[in-house]
């Protein structure tokens, strides 16, 4: 009889327990397609919404399942964004309420960091693809390269600080391997200026900041010295965010000109010897997508996506180009990223373009956020 009361009883704490105050957030999605990504509130305006007295609380849905956060800070002293992951079926809507538990800790999904020990390599990874970008060190040397580089992992764990560690990420040991090349192009969707109508790489990154690192996003700021580019004095920032389950990184690319308003610059990415390369371009829904030819058993599947914006696509040996203009008071913000086929996700150019698609398509139908009065 004691053990059944106290079931009871239990039941109906967590009934109430799922939204604090009665107060409750619905997330709709109007789009065709699953969706599972993070949605951002102003930490305000959470905060407020659900009258919360401390920081200490869990997000819960309606059937009780614990939802993973993070309170985004974007490198100031407190919390900006509440970042939720949310799971929500086609043309439907979830519901979920908070309670002043302690959250379940969270393994972290997404990493970024300094490799000092590696020549200056800034490298980042989520769940499912990792990245890196050159540094000072290499610059001049003869392994020198330009754009943002892939690394093919075929594991949920995060590598970087591992495969930096033993050294030996040219070879797969089961978590997959560096192989992409990036040499003298924009490997994975960097950009840079396009001075009279030529690619013009300035000098690597001289400066990060990492301003949000997991457990769900990682946000990071690369800074460029200011230099001069065919007489212009240009100033270069790069704001990378790569999400947990995401394939694509969100890119802000701000330059900053002394001599004039705006800059023409190109964003690329590496082109193999083929003679018919599988390409998606799609100019008038702002998509590049690239599935590169086999090297052995393993394929490379590239992409970028410009939203909103205009440009001119432009075919050249090394790489392929969407070639647009940047206002000093306007960065650009696009996504780029690539996927392995043996990562077990994207095994073909048909399921590397739906995905593409899919999330140019998400991107334009955003989920929307309403707040129970």
């Amino acid at each position: 009889m004691k053990k059944t009361l106290v079931l009871s009883l239990a039941l109906g704490l967590s009934t109430l327990a799922f939204a604090q105050n009665n107060k409750t957030i619905t997330v709709n999605n109007s789009s065709a397609s699953a969706r599972t990504e993070l949605i951002s509130i102003p930490y305000t305006t959470f905060e407020k919404h659900f009258e919360l007295k401390n920081s200490v609380f869990t997000i819960v849905d309606k059937d009780k399942k614990e939802l993973a956060y993070q309170l985004e800070k974007l490198g100031k002293p407190t919390a900006q964004n509440i970042l939720i992951q949310i799971t929500v079926a086609p043309k439907s809507s979830t519901t979920f309420g908070v309670n002043g538990n302690k959250p379940t800790a969270i393994a972290s999904k997404t990493y970024a960091r300094y490799v000092p020990e590696r020549k200056d390599d800034f490298a980042w990874e989520n769940d499912i693809a990792a990245f890196r970008a050159y540094g000072k060190a290499l610059e001049g040397s003869s392994e020198d390269a330009q754009g943002f580089d892939f690394w093919a992992k075929r594991s949920n764990d995060l590598v970087v600080d591992e495969w930096y560690k033993t050294g030996d990420y040219h070879a797969d040991h089961g978590k997959g391997l560096d192989y992409y090349s990036v040499g003298q192009t924009l490997g994975v969707g960097d950009a840079t200026p396009f001075i009279d109508e030529q690619v013009v790489y300035h000098k690597h990154y001289r400066q990060y900041e990492v301003l949000d690192n997991g457990p769900l996003r990682s946000t990071f700021k690369l800074i460029y010295e200011p230099e001069n580019v065919k007489g212009q004095q240009l100033q270069v920032e790069k704001t990378v965010s790569l999400d947990a389950g995401s394939q694509l990184n969100k890119i802000s690319y701000s330059i900053k000109n002394a001599t004039s308003a705006s800059t023409p610059i190109v964003v690329g990415i590496a082109k193999r010897k083929e003679e018919k390369p599988q390409i998606l371009n799609d100019v008038k829904n702002g998509i590049l997508a690239y599935w590169e030819p086999a090297e052995g058993d393993k394929i490379t599947g590239t992409a970028v996506i410009l939203p909103k914006v205009k440009y001119i696509f432009k075919d050249s040996p090394k790489q392929f180009l969407l070639a647009t203009t940047v206002k000093n008071d306007k960065p650009l913000v696009y996504f780029a990223g690539a996927a392995f086929n043996k990562a077990g996700k994207i095994g073909s150019f048909e399921q590397w373009q739906s995905y593409v698609k899919t999330f140019k398509n998400n991107l334009d139908q955003p989920l929307t956020i309403k707040y129970s009065k």
